[in-house]
């Protein structure tokens, strides 16, 4: 019996010296984090901004894609939006920003955050697999199919399926929110 104490107080001396030395780990890099995620995002932010000056976030709960909307001035008119989005791709979450005219138009997009296939789904993070989509979501529909691309960009998303869909679902969920707030239909 007091063999087993004995152990059991060892244990529980090297969980607790453990928990005490992840909890100063964590005070100390949860800033550092946290500065450089909002420096990211600011990058993310001003690349997709296309010029444009760059509002105020409003966030969107009632939309499975959309997560904020920021607007976009050109000398103190609406010239577009900027949008967050979320889908699901096959690694789980991913997060996108892009940037639509008014009308609808997506003019540019960029992953923020992913977990998908090395090799495969993560190229869904280089702009060339952004570019897309670009120009679409206005009178050009939205590419949410294989068949609706051209045979190299077909080619491109070879094997990420799952990948392609989930950015083509969010940047079309994007682009409708766009017509409906900004009065297209």
């Amino acid at each position: 019996m007091t063999k087993n104490l004995k152990y059991s107080l060892i244990l529980l001396s090297i969980c607790a010296v453990s928990a005490f030395a992840l909890a100063m780990t964590n005070s100390i890099t949860a800033p550092v984090i946290e500065q450089y995620e909002y420096e990211q995002r600011q990058l993310a932010l001003t690349a997709v901004s296309n010029g444009f000056a760059i509002g105020s976030e409003k966030p969107v709960e009632a939309d499975p894609y959309v997560t904020y909307t920021i607007d976009l001035t050109d000398n103190g008119q609406l010239a577009g939006y900027i949008v967050g989005l979320k889908s699901a791709g096959y690694g789980g979450q991913m997060t996108l920003v892009a940037s639509y005219k008014v009308s609808g138009e997506m003019m540019v997009a960029q992953l923020l955050t992913h977990s998908e296939t090395p090799g495969l789904g993560s190229k869904a993070a280089d702009s060339s697999y952004m570019d897309k989509f670009q120009g679409t979501g206005a009178d050009t529909p939205v590419p949410t199919d294989k068949t609706m691309l051209t045979d190299a960009d077909a080619q491109a998303i070879s094997g990420a399926s799952i990948t392609f869909g989930a950015v083509s679902r969010a940047i079309e969920a994007g682009s409708a929110y766009v017509k409906n707030i900004g009065g297209v239909k």
